[in-house]
């Protein structure tokens, strides 16, 4: 580890939380529905919108309601995604004249990008088209992001509310949040992108002469557009097969450290807005210092073991830390930053093969996912993971001060409890139930191109990644199978949408109830002891479940390494 990498990791915080006040700030207005200056151009649009689709933003939803409106436009555009990439070979924009993606492909890839997992059993640039990318693929990026986001809102006003039946417009908080916030970054953003080198082209494929005289072809696209909402949604889905780790994609160090920044933005961002929302912003800096310490934690151990290296091959006089599959422009600092990152965010993003890190580096960021996406976690969608941890944190409280847990001035009984409870279950029951399926079956077992505990890793990684809606990988596993794109894109929808509606009635619930002001008995929700019981809950409820899988993969592998057995 060097002074230089501890310098860029700090300084990636810092940058973070100067940031966090501001776009929390502009979140809390489009939570409530107030104008913003982008109104005086965008609000025209908006408010089309809303007359062509026959709805009024002012007329607010139950949670039962919000959550049906959410799912059938989530099944919409999974339909329709599925039609554009099976008829990709007939549909314009496909200046490489690819054939239309296979029934099971097309399957996993629509659900892939509606659940915001982005996981992708293919190669973007030998797969999909230019139409394919942007109409089918990229739309999802930004609706997506948008629904994560929305639903976030709809949780902060269960807390917000007195005796409230409603929790917002669906419709509403999706269209302003990608009007007044996806929209206009993605926009500056990719132009910083196209400024830097990366492509913005409708050409498919560009002939070149090389150094050496010999002629290749490169292909390029509209992948600027797409890598900017890519990062800033949190989705991952790359234009090429080497995602992030393409020099088109991400061609310098200020471009890998913008990305990383953007990942993080907005999650960062939201936790403020749910301070600001319940009228106490220690609220939300208690929730964000939890996250960033579980985040460091991380990032240590991960630096540590890529610096450190293989000791096996420093026996042999090797030197250096691991190298291998990262890329030289970035180094280990940036690349074991980068891979934590796009873990705790569920981006899914790669701009380094994780299948290549020492086995506990490459624990690191399956341990980030298996804590069920809330570190930080997507836009959206890890803030309110993390308030159904805080929920089960506030009841354990409740029961050392021996009475009814509140928080944020909502009392938490057995109803909100139970609801936590089911949608934190849903990541262990489907990771570890699909996990050990596919450890013994013949179809299964076909995919892992390793044997032995980092066989057992890639596979244990791979559903982690499609139940906590990631969409990294190890790439060593081979999933464009029938078996396991028809698994991992079932594992993608119960990992996405079978939280969201436990979350959504907890929102229901919570708004309906009173206001209880703090009192002596009221276990603190502010400080450090609460932040600590934060941390421990996160480490007991998300982690410990999943530790006889990785004392079974990662573990064991490390274990090996260090005892001589490279294979």
């Amino acid at each position: 580890m060097t002074l230089q990498g501890w310098f860029l990791i700090l300084g990636f915080v810092a940058i973070l939380l100067a940031l966090t006040k501001p776009v929390g700030t502009w979140l809390f207005t489009l939570y409530e529905g107030r104008r913003t200056p982008l109104h005086v151009v965008l609000g025209p649009v908006e408010r089309g919108f809303y007359k062509l689709a026959g709805i009024d933003p002012n007329v607010e939803q139950g949670w039962r309601r919000y959550a049906l409106h959410m799912l059938l436009f989530n099944v919409a555009l999974m339909v329709f995604t599925y039609a554009v990439l099976r008829l990709q070979g007939v549909l314009p924009g496909n200046p490489q004249g690819l054939a239309g993606l296979a029934p099971n492909l097309a399957f996993n890839t629509a659900i892939s990008f509606t659940t915001n997992t982005n996981w992708q059993s293919y190669g973007g640039e030998s797969t999909m088209s230019n139409l394919s990318q942007m109409l089918g693929l990229t739309i999802h990026n930004f609706l997506s992001a948008a629904t994560g986001i929305a639903l976030a809102f709809a949780l902060f006003r269960g807390f917000a509310r007195r005796e409230s039946k409603a929790i917002g417009n669906f419709w509403a908080d999706v269209t302003r949040v990608t009007l007044y916030v996806l929209l206009p970054i993605s926009i500056v953003y990719a132009l910083f992108l196209i400024a830097s080198g990366v492509p913005q082209t409708m050409a498919g494929v560009v002939d070149v002469q090389t150094l050496e005289g010999v002629k290749q072809s490169l292909l390029l696209g509209p992948v600027a557009s797409q890598e900017a909402i890519k990062m800033l949604g949190t989705n991952g889905g790359g234009f090429f097969n080497a995602n992030s780790a393409h020099p088109f994609e991400n061609p310098t160090a200020l471009t890998n450290l913008i990305q990383m920044l953007s990942i993080f933005l907005i999650g960062f961002g939201l936790t403020w807005t749910f301070g600001k929302a319940v009228g106490n912003t220690k609220q939300g800096w208690a929730i964000l210092s939890a996250m960033v310490i579980l985040f460091l934690a991380g990032v240590t151990v991960t630096y540590w073991q890529e610096a450190a290296g293989n000791p096996v091959l420093h026996n042999l006089g090797v030197a250096g830390g691991n190298m291998e599959g990262k890329e030289v422009r970035f180094g280990i600092a940036a690349s074991a930053l980068f891979s934590v990152v796009t873990t705790a965010a569920s981006c899914g993003a790669v701009n380094s093969m994780h299948d290549s890190f020492t086995a506990l580096g490459g624990m690191i960021p399956l341990f980030n996912m298996q804590l069920g996406e809330v570190v930080i976690g997507g836009v959206g969608a890890g803030i309110y993971g993390f308030l159904l941890f805080a929920i089960l944190a506030v009841f354990v409280a409740g029961l050392m001060v021996g009475r009814t847990p509140e928080y944020v001035g909502k009392k938490i009984e057995a109803r909100e409890v139970k609801l936590a409870v089911l949608a934190i279950a849903v990541l262990p029951l489907m990771i570890l139930g699909f996990t050990a399926l596919s450890s013994v079956l013949a179809q299964g077992l076909a995919g892992p191109l390793n044997k032995g505990p980092h066989g057992f890793s890639e596979i244990l990684y791979a559903f982690t990644s499609a139940v906590g809606n990631n969409g990294s990988a190890f790439a060593g596993l081979t999933a464009n199978t029938p078996y396991y794109n028809g698994l991992l894109g079932v594992a993608m929808w119960v990992g996405r949408f079978f939280i969201i509606v436990p979350m959504l009635a907890i929102a229901g619930g919570l708004a309906a109830k009173k206001y209880t002001p703090e009192s002596s008995g009221s276990f603190p929700t502010t400080g450090g002891l609460w932040v600590g019981l934060l941390v421990g809950i996160v480490l007991i409820l998300g982690g410990l479940t999943f530790l006889p899988s990785l004392a079974l993969g990662p573990i064991a592998d490390h274990l090996a390494m260090i005892s001589g057995k490279l294979s």
